[in-house]
């Protein structure tokens, strides 16, 4: 496995309330193998010419461990915005698992988010970090079929396999549940599929799902893209170069039937899909240290 040198692992993020509330992010390989065939990360401004490669960091956990020692707020780690931490090296490597010792040594919190069933493995970790702070763990899930993930998403577990794995999560305890997104135009933008993923949600036990009904292309992610449409959807790549051009938020044509569908279907199970309440209803160690604080 190829190793690149790094300055920092740790990074403030600007945007805290914004996206699950992290107050850091962390970044512990570079690239990915899931090969996802909308994957923003392929974009030239984040300047990894080899995405499919995934590279480790140099001495990742020492410098992670100096960072987070020298951090006064014991904030929530956002880990996987970038590239999956549970890659295929990561059983043998242990690297993620090593972050989420120190994260619970130093009493941070984590909001993790993955395709890989392989989370499973940390379990124990999550628990402990969750006596001191708050986590979160998303599963990334677009389709309920798994033939359609296996090719939209063709070197991670089918989607039947993420959902027993938040199951197994959210039976031991953890706050988990589904980013279903990104929603592909012509593709996994039907009523069915926002029907089955909110009803399998349900049925394996998830807290929360959270939408996107579009996707976004640019530059060398939308080449890819298009390379794709053509293997596996013949005549698709014309119908998005006609109805999106060169835009890069694409949102689903039907996006606002598809989300009046997903509301009716998250109320009728109890599921929580706003991102303010998700946070609201996570953050229960920050909510406790802001009454004692008022008080």
């Amino acid at each position: 496995m190829q190793t690149i040198p790094a300055k920092t692992i740790l990074s403030k993020n600007k945007y805290a309330n914004v996206w699950f509330g992290n107050d850091y992010n962390m970044n512990l390989y570079r690239g990915c193998h899931h090969g996802c065939i909308y994957c923003d990360s392929r974009s030239e401004c984040y300047q990894n010419d080899e995405f499919d490669i995934v590279k480790k960091k140099e001495k990742a956990l020492d410098i992670l461990s100096l960072e987070l020692m020298k951090k006064r707020q014991k904030g929530v780690v956002g880990i996987g915005a970038m590239s999956d931490s549970y890659n295929q090296y990561e059983k043998k490597e242990e690297i993620t698992r090593g972050a989420l010792q120190l994260i619970r040594d130093y009493r941070f919190g984590v909001s993790l988010e993955t395709k890989s069933d392989l989370v499973v493995r940390d379990i124990d970790l999550f628990l402990e970090i969750q006596k001191y702070n708050d986590v979160i763990v998303k599963m990334t899930i677009t389709t309920y079929d798994d033939t359609l993930s296996k090719i939209i998403e063709p070197h991670v577990c089918v989607s039947s396999k993420r959902f027993a794995a938040i199951k197994k999560m959210s039976q031991a305890g953890l706050f988990t549940g589904i980013l279903m997104g990104p929603v592909l135009p012509f593709i996994n933008d039907t009523e069915d599929n926002v029907i089955q993923m909110v009803r399998l949600a349900h049925l394996h036990e998830a807290k929360f799902i959270h939408a996107y009904f579009g996707v976004t292309l640019r530059d060398r992610q939308r080449d890819y893209y298009y390379e794709k449409l053509d293997e596996f959807f013949p005549g698709l790549k014309e119908k998005y170069m006609k109805y999106y051009g060169s835009r890069y938020n694409c949102n689903c044509l039907k996006a606002s039937h598809l989300w009046r569908v997903f509301q009716r279907e998250c109320k009728k199970y109890g599921l929580l899909y706003k991102m303010d309440d998700i946070i609201k209803a996570y953050k229960t160690h920050q909510q406790k240290f802001e009454q004692l604080t008022l008080f």
